[in-house]
């Protein structure tokens, strides 16, 4: 099974691609869309939306999980990243992926086993559970990883708690 996580922002979106074989995580590819700053919103949120099309159809992933979007002191902010999460899941449906949401607290519990884990705990699991030399950078790219860690351990306990949307 091939689930790819993704940690939606209009400036940085990160994406992770992880195959679960049997009770097996290994990664498949990870990095990152960036959009020009100067740009406006709505060919930023192009932009996203064509890249990320572009790798769904390259890896093919079977299943599509996103980070729910937390509250933000900055309004700014989190309609910026609230926009680039509707491009997000737009493009999953469009690829006829069925889409799991999870609180970063669920994230947290699923990699660390602990909800209110530090950033650094979540890069260090998400590298030792995925094998890799490295904290994958930028930190969005790590977040997306552990997205797909918490949506691949709930398939693989045959429960998806995430809430979901479908196709």
């Amino acid at each position: 099974m091939r689930v790819i996580g993704v940690d939606p922002g209009t400036a940085i979106t990160g994406y992770g691609i992880i195959e679960l074989q049997g009770n097996r995580l290994t990664v498949v590819a990870y990095d990152c869309i960036t959009t020009q700053a100067g740009l406006p919103m709505p060919f930023r949120l192009q932009h996203l939306y064509r890249q990320l099309e572009l790798v769904l159809k390259l890896y093919q992933p079977q299943q599509f999980a996103v980070e729910e979007l937390f509250f933000n002191k900055n309004a700014r902010t989190a309609l910026a990243v609230g926009q680039a999460r509707g491009v997000t899941l737009l493009a999953a449906v469009n690829a006829g992926l069925e889409v799991a949401e999870y609180t970063p607290l669920e994230v947290k519990q699923a990699v660390v086993g602990y909800g209110r884990a530090a950033k650094e705990q979540v890069q260090y699991m998400v590298r030792a559970l995925l094998c890799l030399p490295e904290v994958p950078r930028p930190d969005d790219v790590a977040d997306a990883l552990a997205v797909a860690i918490c949506h691949a351990h709930r398939l693989g306990g045959g429960e998806a708690k995430g809430r979901k949307t479908l196709a």
